[in-house]
This record gives structure tokens, sequence and C-alpha cells, in this order.
């Protein structure tokens, strides 16, 4: 049997905090603002959908034809106050609510014109955003408690990430600058020189900053010497400078039994403290169950909460007057 997950109270792939602000008047961080205002002026550049005041008072009734989660209430409501201010939208429903079949998600008033140029995208992002946030929440019903993260492999940005937070999801890192990752990749680009008292991984390691990386610092490996490796380096630096910041070693396409005997491994030479360990690569589903009971990770990691997922259905019922 695997080593159970370690209880690690915050993992630092929680970066909703970065998104969303949590002092005063809760919304969007200017971060999330940024990102909802490119991609709203491309969507509506690309529809050529502007505000026009003009034609009879209406409202349009955005209903769910399907049981989900909502998810882009801010999204919605900044482009409607950007772009349509001649609109205003009410909501029935809270950001991050389940509706059912046939339930108002909400209602978008004001001139015919404007109503109708924004449907669409109002469609668009509720249905997308609505179906990355059901999507994840279906994983974590699945995973029995162990956490979900995203990757970097997003279509929306910042939105997908979002979306896959209002679904119970972790965010993980935001872009580049947000934390540091290590992956084969970068290592080609580091000129390391590898001798026989270490690793190219090991090396890395030993050449971060870690007043300013060891927050949030990922290493991928892709075999159990790596991981050892890694740590080793890892717990070495942190005990010289009197640190206690977890390495996230992202163990790359090992599947939940190469997976456990890594996690058991660290844990024999005295380093999974020092450790969160990420599975990542391949993972479906269906086979979270494995990943909970036999591979000892804290969290799993996967592109497919919000790459490649059916949008919520829900369309727009327009009234009278």
């Amino acid at each position: 049997m695997a080593t159970s997950p370690r209880n690690v109270e915050r993992l630092p792939h929680d970066r909703s905090h970065l998104l969303c602000l949590t002092d005063g008047d809760r919304g969007p961080s200017r971060i999330l603002l940024d990102s909802i205002d490119r991609w709203t002026s491309a969507m509506l550049a690309d529809d050529l959908a502007k505000d026009k005041a003009e034609g009879g008072y209406i409202m349009g009734r955005v209903i769910s034809k399907q049981s989900g989660v909502i998810a882009g209430r801010y999204v919605v409501n900044r482009m409607i106050e950007r772009w349509f201010q001649s609109c205003s939208a009410s909501w029935s429903v809270d950001e991050g609510q389940m509706v059912s079949e046939e339930e108002l998600i909400l209602s978008i008033e004001g001139p015919s014109e404007g109503v109708l140029r924004c449907e669409r995208v109002v469609l668009n992002i509720i249905g997308r955003m609505s179906g990355i946030a059901t999507e994840t929440s279906e994983w974590l019903n699945t995973s029995g408690g162990l956490p979900v993260a995203c990757t970097r492999k997003t279509e929306w940005g910042l939105l997908d990430k979002w979306a896959v937070h209002v679904g119970g999801g972790l965010t993980h890192r935001l872009n580049r600058e947000d934390a540091l990752m290590i992956k084969e990749n970068d290592l080609a680009t580091m000129e390391i020189e590898v001798s026989d008292e270490g690793s190219a991984v090991a090396n890395a390691v030993n050449r971060l900053d870690f007043e300013k990386e060891a927050s949030f610092c990922t290493v991928e490996v892709c075999n159990t010497k790596q991981a050892i490796e890694a740590a080793k380096a890892w717990s070495e630096c942190q005990k010289r400078r009197s640190g206690e910041e977890r390495i996230v070693l992202l163990l790359d396409n090992m599947g939940p039994s190469r997976c456990s005997e890594t996690a058991m491994e660290l844990g024999r030479e005295g380093l999974r403290e020092w450790c969160i360990l990420e599975g990542s690569g391949g993972i479906k589903r269906e086979a979270l169950g494995e990943w909970v009971s036999e591979s000892g990770v804290d969290l799993v990691s996967t592109s497919a909460v919000n790459m490649g997922v059916n949008p919520l259905d829900i369309s727009m019922i327009v009234g009278g007057e």
C-alpha cells in the first residue's frame, strides 16, 4: 500500500486569492479584470457586437437547459458595464451555485438592439465557464477529497482558471511569473554541468533563489531517482536557511503505482515531509479511485477539467416590453 497523502494545510496550487479580492468589497482582482477585458473585447470584436441603444425595451431571460454549476458572473457583469451601458443584468443565482434544468440564471434588460447584440457573447461566456465549473465539480465528487488542479493548458487563460476555482478545483500557477516550474526544457536551457555529486535537477534546485522562489516551486521529475535527488537538495538548502517551505515534485506520467513507490522511498529517506507530491499526465476521471487509494500523492493535476469540456447548455428567451 502507498503512504497516505500528507495533510497539506494549504496547497500553493490555490492561487484564487490572486484572482478575487477578499478584503472589503469582494470582486475580481486587477489581473482578472485585465484578462476579462482582453477576452471580452476580442469576442465582441469578432462578433461585430457593439452597443446600440435602439428599439423597444425588452428583457432577455437566460435559462439553463441542463443542471450544472454557474460561472462567469464577474465576466458578464464587467462586459455589460463596460461595453453595453444601455443594458443591465439581474442575476437569479450566485457564482458557483448549482442550477437545475429550466432554472432562471439571469435577466438582461435594455433596448432590443443592445440586448440582442450582446446575447451570443453572454451565452458563450456563461456556457463555457459553467461547463468547466461543472466538469471540475464532477472530478471533485469522484476524487474522494483528493485535490484536483488544472494546468497552464488553457483556451481562455485566467477565465479558465477562475472557472476551475468556482467548481472547487485548484488554479495551479497563473502564469510563468506567478511561480517557478522547472521542467525538462528549462533544464535544457540552464546549461547545468552534471557531476558525480548530483543530477541536473539537484543542481537546478541548488541554484534557486530561495528567498524569492521557495513559497511555490515545482520541479518536474519522471522517476524515483530524480525525485530523491531533488528533494534531498531542497531539504539541505532549506536546513541551511532554516526554511520550512516544501518543494512540489510533479511526478510526470508515472501512474499511481510508480508514484506510490516514489512516495514510500521518499519516506524511507526522511524526505517526504519536505515534499508536496503532484501526480500528473494522462489522468482520467474514471481512474481517480486508484489515485486516491494507491498513489500517495497530495493532489493530481490535469487539463481535462478545462480543455475540450462541453459547455453548459443554456439559452436566452426574450419577453415583451
